[in-house]
This record gives C-alpha cells, structure tokens and sequence, in this order.
C-alpha cells in the first residue's frame, strides 16, 4: 500500500537565518497510521506541521500527498492547540465552516455535522455558543470541525497543551476512539512523551541543531494500553534519551 504522505529531504529556516530549524527530515506516514512527532523547544516541530498543512514554505525537499481528487472532501484537516471556534457562530455552524466550497448539497453537510458532532460526543451541544462550552469540549469541537471535511490526513498541533491533566486524559482517549472508528492517518505533534507512547503507532524523535529525526519508533503495545504499564514507561524512558 502507497504511502499517504511522503516527506524527503525537508528543510526550513526562518527568515534570513543561515542556520535551518531543521534540515534532510525523511519521514513517510502510511494510511490509518497514527504517528506522534516529540522533541524540546525549537526543534521545528509545529513548523513541521505548518509544512505539511501548506501554512508554511519549506526551504528545501518535498511533501507529497498521495491521495486521489475528491471534490467532497479536503486531504488535510488540521487541529490547533486551541479549538479556535468563532465565538459569533453556535457549535454547530462551527464544525459546518470548513465544508464550504466542498461539492456537498445541504442536506449532506447536515448529515456530515451530525455525524462527526456524534463521533466527538457533542451532538447535544449542537446548539451552544463557544463560551457555554468547556474547555475540552472546545477542543473536541475543533476535532469535529477537522473530520467534517473527511480529511485523508488529520494534522494535530499540540492539541491538548491548553487543558488541565484530568481534562486531557479524557480527550486523548476519546480521540483514540473516534480514530479507531475512522482510521485515518494522523500526525501529532506533542511536547508530552508519555501522550506520544500512550496514542501513537510510532514516535518521531527530533533533535539536535539544526534538527533531525534522531528516531524513529513503532510502539508495537496492544490496544487498549495501560496508562501505568512498565513497558508504557520503559518506552517512554528510552524516548527521553534520544531529545
């Protein structure tokens, strides 16, 4: 099976620094693959992400998105690190904003609003405004807003670095479920190990300067995992070395 997204020999620098963020990243993303890109401050990960999303120009290399042309949907959706829901529109004219421009008549937009509104838990909430909502359910509304658009590839920028501990275990489980329930490809990017071990099917390592994939790991744990599991942990353990 074709990989869904192929980066070759990516670079980026700000501006006119001579010394790239990151430079010859390899990476490829097979479909219904659940990858989570961890490394400290300044490595280039969001960037990495920005890249991918087309919000930002690569210095060098190639990203390539190897899906078919689908007029009903887009190939990326993108969450960010808040739910950025336009507080003038209710929850549900929120998750419907992406799907403008799609070739869908308006009893399917409905129909895809009340599908991933229900995917994320959040059909009875349709109606509120962003501020009747919490924190998490902002988030899981910028979840929504992402799916509705049936993306290829769901691109997610430290999604959960805005709520308390408690709150994020719960979205992070939740969003294993509608992940399994859709499987689509995703690319995370997370400051937070042990999320990365506990979500994904491999952890991207970056480091040095300019940064690279310093590793490359597939966490090959079964599903459901145990959040306190020794091999959780170990693995965990083995990640932090390599940052």
């Amino acid at each position: 099976m074709a990989s869904i997204l192929n980066i070759e020999n990516l670079s980026y620098h700000y501006g006119n620094s001579e010394s790239p963020v990151f430079s010859g990243l390899d990476l490829r993303v097979e479909p219904g693959e659940f990858i989570a890109v961890v490394g400290g401050s300044g490595v280039g990960k969001s960037t990495l992400l920005r890249c991918v999303a087309g919000l930002a120009e690569s210095s060098g290399g190639s990203i390539s998105l190897n899906v078919p042309h689908d007029d009903t949907r887009r190939r990326r959706g993108i969450v960010f690190q808040d739910g950025r829901l336009m507080p003038w529109r209710r929850l549900r004219a929120n998750v419907a904003y992406g799907l403008k421009g799609l070739k869908l008549t308006a009893e399917q937009k409905r129909e895809r609003v009340d599908e991933v509104l229900k995917l994320a838990r959040l059909d009875e909430l349709a109606d509120r405004w962003p501020h009747q909502l919490s924190g998490g359910q902002v988030q899981r509304g910028g979840i929504a807003r992402a799916l509705a658009v049936h993306p290829h590839l769901l691109l997610m920028d430290e999604p959960f670095s805005a709520v308390d501990a408690i709150t994020r275990r719960h979205l992070q489980d939740q969003l294993l479920a509608i992940w399994e329930q859709t499987r689509k490809a995703v690319l995370f990017i997370t400051h937070d190990i042990e999320e990365a071990v506990y979500l994904a099917d491999r952890v991207i390592v970056l480091a040095g300067s300019p940064a690279k994939i310093a590793m490359d790991r597939r966490i090959d744990l079964p599903r459901p995992r145990g959040r306190g599991a020794e091999e959780l942990q170990n693995l965990a353990d083995e990640i932090s070395r390599a940052i």
